[in-house]
């Protein structure tokens, strides 16, 4: 057996759990590296998953196995958002939609902006878990979290979400006056989509039995 055949992963078509183009986009760059066809959820059977999870990785594999079983193939789900000390942690597992459930990007960094208005402690951390479910049983996970602060102002004109008010530190700019290579580099979704490929490439799957 060679060792392209070690490497090979379990499966060579994913779908993800997404309809957000730029999200889709990291996720091709990174684990189409693999070899693996990525299909958007835009070509896919769309299953609207209510997140309703205490925790990242609850709404990411709750939505991971809503689409695998519904195309009958290995999916991919996250869950990622912004964690502000000062706000224990909020907004949390609510943040797209920390406005309401019809919040804008907009609608979101108005209020936490207001929320910080008398608040010195500006420190956060964004979040993503991923999660992996085959047909046959096989689950993959990972997280990653990348450390900044709330600035002010809006600061930038490209990513979405938070982006324009969160300053990297690593980067020495907001998430959105970053081109996508940049963020990608430090950002959680990036550092989280890393650590998954490495562990489908090492087959390192946590089984049905295996759950957390």
């Amino acid at each position: 057996m060679t060792s392209h055949n070690l490497l090979k992963p379990l499966f060579d078509k994913l779908v993800i759990a997404s309809n957000n183009r730029k999200k889709c986009k990291e996720i091709e760059t990174i684990l189409g590296a693999l070899g693996m066809h990525v299909v958007p959820a835009e070509q896919t059977i769309f299953v609207d998953v209510v997140e309703d999870g205490e925790t990242f990785a609850e709404n990411a594999k709750k939505k991971a196995e809503a689409f695998m079983r519904a195309n009958n193939t290995a999916a991919l789900a996250d869950d990622s958002g912004l964690c502000v000390t000062a706000l224990n942690d909020a907004p949390g597992v609510y943040s797209a939609r920390f406005a309401g459930d019809s919040a804008t990007d907009a609608d979101n960094n108005i209020k936490l902006l207001a929320k910080l208005n008398d608040l010195n402690d500006r420190s956060a951390h964004f979040i993503c878990a991923l999660h992996v479910s085959t047909p046959e049983g096989i689950h993959y996970r990972s997280e990653g979290r990348v450390e900044g602060h709330i600035l002010n102002d809006l600061t930038g004109d490209t990513g979405f979400g938070y982006d324009p008010l969160f300053f990297s530190p690593e980067l020495n700019k907001t998430f959105a006056q970053a081109s996508s290579e940049e963020k990608a580099s430090v950002s959680h979704r990036g550092r989280a989509l890393r650590s998954l490929k490495q562990r489908i490439l090492t087959s390192k799957a946590l089984t049905s039995v295996n759950r957390f």
